[in-house]
């Protein structure tokens, strides 16, 4: 019997004869298409897409999901188009196609974007449609099936990446079996030397424990019988890629690894479970901390289970996993189960309901997302297969990676609630937002109005929703208050060149925007802010002045500094200037406008590109604290950081950073703060506080 005929047989029992006669259409048009085309393994192509649909025939999907994964290649492979797809076999096999098919028409600037191309336009298709992955994740199967027949290369390179982002995908989709194939034979081309070694080691281990495994399975079935608990006892060999992982993670040998075995238990109902579980504990003592109640608290993906390590015979440690037969049809075809089982059921229904909110979540990352390799980034990161289970202050649960803090809680929530969150409370006691949240906290997010994303969350935050939002805001922010500052210099150019120029009417600003493609009048303005054009360029060609013989592009006139440009102006870490510093101001591109001091040394090397600086100079309100350094040497007396720290406060300044080193001898100490003060007059005020207290010997200002 041929493949196509075998899968044209499964089929037969499932579906109705007209779609069996759907599936013979696209199995003769696919066969067409590909006519002439061989795979590595020498057979005819043809075989690829039906070994797919055959695989996807397991998950017992409908006719267009089986029909798209017969033509999933053609658009790729042939000259077909996805019009003529719609017209032979519907609008929706077309799409399902067009959500597999790669980009490769279009031209990338590397591999690497390419496939984060392909990866984002997966993703927006898999969010319409989950039939897209169920296809994508079949077909990555088969493709690692028959994956010796490439070059060692791009061996290494499909198994990285399938182990990366595909084998995560089928287990956040609950698509156990798969998941557990993929990693075992991505882990054997990765690594083809230590999975023959472990295999071997596996191998001659399998008659040395048999006896051990068979005794456990009679010791259970009779405890259980015991206690009256109908029940489906199984052992179960852990597979090679998670011993792998296991001895990687706990630095063990292959002799260290006791529980290669796994015994799975399955019951009547819900109830059952937890008599199930009593009478192991009874039977042999669990292992503290080692228990897992999956079913109270389900993992993202929808499964379901009670988990127990226990000290089995001889001292072996072995993991027992206790489940209804529902939730075991769950835990192998995970969201597939929809289409496998056709049950009403409410843990389907939960199922589906999780899989869409992980689906939006994934479509909102990616909308925030600047490029798909920034995406990409966030998806990986999204998929980390830890969980810890918190709770919000109503009673609900939320499910977040391994290691994620009160920020990545606050967005979970809401986005609104990860911009403006300020503080946080864990188990009713105030913590940092950078604080790690551990299984069972109960965690209150406090807001307020006008609180921002701060740039430092993204050194912490562990999911992509939360980078990705952070990022988002920070982007839009500086893109906002670069078009601001773009636009005073502007407005500055145009003064400076023409005194008595009215207001730029929109015909000289749509003849610039034609000669500057793809661009918007704020993105010009945005480019200005960020000094990736300048100004006095852009207002001559607003007026239609040529270019001076001097070529030169100085912008003329004083820039005002305000202190509250935000993002599109910094002030120079080098020289931390200070309302009252004389100034000057450098246009960085990238960055906008960054002011150094008259006298700043790194100001002094930047001096040789004369177009980049533009004279600027403080404005006579400006109402934001700057951060300046001071460094004192004091007497090394008890008391002495209280006094000075007293003194700073009573001045009316704020302490942002102190640290201390010892001095030239032990009896002085060198002292360094970081102060937020209003203007140079102030920390002169400051400074003058300081040198009263007898125990300071020396106070200067540090500008490096």
């Amino acid at each position: 019997m041929t493949p196509a005929d075998a899968f044209f047989r499964d089929v037969s029992g499932y579906l109705k004869p007209e779609d069996v006669s759907q599936l013979q259409s696209a199995y003769d048009f696919s066969a067409t298409a590909h006519a002439g085309q061989y795979r590595m393994t020498g057979e005819p192509y043809v075989s690829h897409p039906v070994a797919v649909a055959q695989i996807l025939t397991e998950w017992h999907l409908d006719s267009q999901a089986l029909s798209a994964a017969l033509l999933h290649d053609v658009m790729e492979d042939t000259n077909v188009t996805k019009t003529e797809l719609a017209d032979k076999f519907g609008k929706m096999v077309a799409e399902l196609v067009d959500g597999v098919s790669k980009l490769d028409r279009i031209e990338f600037q590397s591999h690497e974007q390419a496939q984060a191309e392909n990866f984002r336009k997966m993703v927006l298709a898999m969010t319409r449609d989950v039939r897209v992955i169920l296809i994508k994740l079949a077909d990555r199967l088969h493709n690692m099936r028959t994956l010796d027949a490439m070059n060692p290369k791009k061996r290494v390179r499909i198994a990285r990446e399938t182990l990366d982002i595909y084998a995560p995908i089928a287990n956040r989709l609950g698509l156990n079996r798969l998941f557990q194939e993929l990693q075992e034979l991505s882990f054997k081309h990765l690594y083809p030397n230590r999975y023959r070694v472990l295999q071997k080691a596996l191998y001659s281990a399998r008659g040395n424990r048999r006896e051990v495994v068979d005794k456990i399975l009679d010791g259970i079935r009779h405890k259980l019988a015991d206690a009256k608990i109908e029940a489906t006892v199984t052992g179960r060999e852990k597979n090679l890629y998670s011993i792998y992982h296991k001895m990687q993670e706990k630095h063990l040998t292959f002799s260290q690894v006791f529980d290669i075995y796994g015994f799975r238990i399955i019951v009547q109902d819900v109830p059952s479970c937890y008599l199930a579980l009593g009478a192991l504990h009874g039977l042999y003592k669990p292992i503290p901390g080692k228990f897992k109640d999956y079913i109270a608290i389900p993992k993202a993906n929808g499964y379901q289970s009670l988990h127990t390590t226990l000290f089995g015979p001889y001292g072996t440690p072995l993991e027992a996993q206790i489940r209804t037969a529902e939730m075991h049809k769950i835990a192998e075809a995970g969201v597939a189960s929809h289409w496998l089982y056709k049950q009403s059921d409410a843990e389907l229904n939960e199922l589906q309901k999780k899989t869409h909110q992980w689906l939006q979540s994934l479509l909102e990352m990616q909308t925030q997302s600047g490029s798909s390799i920034e995406f990409l980034e966030h998806l990986k990161v999204d998929l980390f297969p830890d969980e810890t289970y918190v709770f919000t202050p109503k009673g609900k649960i939320l499910s977040l990676p391994h290691g994620a803090t009160c920020v990545d809680f606050a967005y979970a929530v809401h986005t609104d609630i990860g911009n403006r969150c300020v503080a946080a409370k864990v188990n009713h006691e105030l913590v940092p937002l950078r604080s790690e949240l551990r299984n069972g906290d109960r965690v209150e997010i406090i807001t307020a109005a006008h609180a921002k994303p701060n740039p430092a969350w993204l050194n912490y935050v562990v999911t992509g929703k939360a980078r990705s939002h952070i990022r988002h805001f920070l982007k839009t922010m500086q893109y906002e208050e670069s078009a601001q500052l773009g636009e005073r210099l502007l407005n500055q150019a145009l003064v400076a060149l023409s005194p008595k120029a009215q207001k730029i009417d929109d015909a000289s600003w749509d003849k610039l925007l034609k000669d500057q493609t793809d661009k918007t009048r704020q993105e010009i303005l945005a480019d200005i802010g960020l000094g990736k054009q300048l100004a006095i360029v852009i207002a001559r060609r607003l007026l239609m002045i040529g270019e001076p013989e001097g070529g030169s592009n100085r912008l003329p006139g004083t820039v005002v500094i305000r202190g509250s440009e935000g993002m599109a102006l910094q002030f120079a870490k080098c020289c931390h200037p200070i309302p009252g510093d004389p100034i000057i101001g450098y246009i960085k591109k990238g960055q906008g406008l960054v002011v150094h001091t008259h006298d700043c040394i790194v100001a002094r090397k930047m001096r040789s590109d004369p177009d980049k600086w533009l004279d600027v100079e403080w404005a006579p309100d400006t109402r934001k604290l700057f951060a300046v350094n001071i460094r004192l040497v004091a007497s090394n007396e008890r008391g002495v950081l209280a006094k000075l720290a007293a003194e700073i406060a009573q001045s009316e300044a704020n302490i942002d950073n102190v640290s201390l080193e010892p001095g030239d001898s032990t009896a002085y100490a060198n002292i360094h703060f970081t102060l937020q003060v209003h203007n140079r007059l102030h920390l002169a005020q400051i400074m003058r506080g300081l040198r009263r207290i007898p125990e300071v010997i020396r106070i200067t200002r540090l500008k490096g």
